[in-house]
């Protein structure tokens, strides 16, 4: 094998080795305790992933547009508040990976209802932007989502699992 040959074929090695540990990064893995719920107090900005009573992992985060209050209408910036569950995943998301909440519930379909309304839904933890990335995190941009870090969403996105409940509180 000549000199140039080999030199072409290391490049492509590293090219691919390069290329696949982004993906990599994205799908971290995880074997800690498991996550048995996702607390988010939205008046302070914080999400904790629990195991039992135990605080695994904490984040700040930004909310929906209009965060004071339950989200009761579709467009009106709020996040929802009450007990969910984690019920998708979506690796293909707008946004750097994504987890869905079960919202809207039946009661959530009611109240919009009587209201002569629609209760919106996919609403989602997520992680920035994939286009027109924001230079600058401004508090509370989503349209009623709860968004983190990207780097901090490949890591909830491996420790937290479908089903797992979570409660939004005021």
């Amino acid at each position: 094998m000549d000199r140039r040959t080999f030199s072409l074929g290391a490049v492509a090695t590293l090219s691919v080795s390069a290329c696949g540990s982004s993906s990599a990064r994205r799908f971290r893995s995880y074997n800690g305790p498991k996550v048995t719920s996702v607390v988010v107090n939205k008046g302070a900005r914080r999400m904790y992933l629990m195991h039992n009573e135990q605080i695994l992992k904490e984040y700040d985060i930004d909310l929906g547009f209009a965060p004071d209050g339950d989200k009761r209408v579709k467009g009106d910036g709020k996040t929802p508040e009450g007990t969910y569950w984690i019920d998708r995943r979506n690796p293909n998301s707008s946004y750097h990976l994504s987890l869905g909440i079960s919202y809207p519930n039946s009661l959530d379909r009611a109240e919009a209802k009587a209201m002569g309304k629609e209760p919106g839904g996919d609403i989602f933890i997520h992680g920035e932007p994939n286009r027109n990335r924001r230079q600058a995190r401004d508090p509370d941009w989503t349209a009623g989502c709860i968004a983190v870090k990207n780097e901090e969403i490949e890591e909830i996105y491996a420790m937290v699992t479908d089903w797992t409940p979570i409660a939004l509180r005021p």
